[in-house]
């Protein structure tokens, strides 16, 4: 496989190997600092990173359309979708916010057609279906479990912002993801703040390791590294295609948990990573005649 192919499945895996933990570590640190002011600090701290970098490199900053549609990138993807997740975390079990977030694909299939940036693809949407129902198999348990119906919805919320975000991130046309993401996260971190202050939270420094790791992981590993190669795929990579990360998720995080944390996974999860797996050998795969995926679709 030459390398310039081989490069979005890295990316891919990067992005699904970070956030296979993200749900987990959110709701650790929902326990310490108030949900909506712990995804300001995140974002402003990747924000602050991102500008410090973008002048660094000295990368140009986006004007017209990019500057547009990374505005609205950061409106959906970080403001409206971190509030909602975060707030959502505080009722949901990770278990279930990974699978609803891993409705992604099928908002985002929809939302590119309906705004024009791809194609409708049956064979994409199938490999999406296959897949999500993989997710609901792996935490059908969790499903059952009495669970507040206004964090469910928050968190679906909170894909379908996401999926909006990336869509009109993409039909901007071509990006500089550094700074791009200086901006977004930034944008972002203006939506959180304001609703950490009509929630009424406690929008103070966290003054213990309990409180600061939690952010520290997310900022850097969450809002740099794995955000920053998201922009990139969905810069270079059909917009379905990336978002199929999501599905991933809640198989990393099953992983991790089983390796790690000494979880025994059932019969029903193995069965449920399968059909994952197949899902994403569906979407993943190209038809024929389709191009290599190293340009702008």
């Amino acid at each position: 496989m030459r390398s310039s192919t081989a490069m979005p499945y890295l990316g891919f895996a990067t992005c699904a190997g970070i956030w296979g933990s993200t749900f987990l570590v959110i709701r650790l640190g929902n326990q310490v600092v108030d949900p909506l002011w712990a995804a300001t600090l995140r974002l402003v701290l990747a924000g602050v990173a991102l500008v410090g970098l973008t002048s660094l490199l000295g990368r140009a900053w986006p004007t017209g359309e990019a500057l547009q549609a990374a505005v609205l990138y950061g409106l959906g993807e970080f403001g409206a979708g971190f509030a909602l997740l975060y707030w959502g975390e505080t009722v949901v079990p990770s278990g279930i916010a990974a699978t609803l977030f891993a409705t992604i694909p099928l908002w985002t299939a929809g939302m590119a057609a309906a705004l024009g940036v791809e194609r409708f693809d049956g064979q994409r949407l199938v490999g999406a279906l296959v897949a999500v129902t993989g997710v609901a198999v792996v935490f059908g348990g969790e499903l059952s479990r009495a669970v507040p119906w206004q964090g469910l919805l928050a968190v679906l919320g909170a894909a379908a912002f996401a999926s909006l975000g990336s869509v009109l991130l993409k039909r901007g046309g071509r990006v500089d993801v550094i700074p791009v993401n200086a901006i977004a996260t930034l944008v972002g971190a203006t939506v959180t703040a304001s609703a950490s202050l009509l929630a009424g939270e406690t929008q103070t420094l966290p003054s213990t390791f309990a409180g600061w790791w939690p952010i520290v992981y997310l900022t850097v590993g969450g809002s740099l590294v794995a955000f920053l190669v998201y922009a990139w795929l969905i810069d270079i990579w059909p917009i379905t295609n990336t978002n199929m990360v999501s599905v991933t998720v809640p198989v990393t995080g099953l992983v991790l948990g089983t390796v790690f944390g000494g979880e025994n996974p059932s019969p029903l999860a193995v069965l449920g990573a399968g059909l994952v797996m197949v899902g994403l050998v569906v979407v993943l795969r190209r038809g024929p005649g389709e191009r290599e995926p190293t340009e702008l679709d």
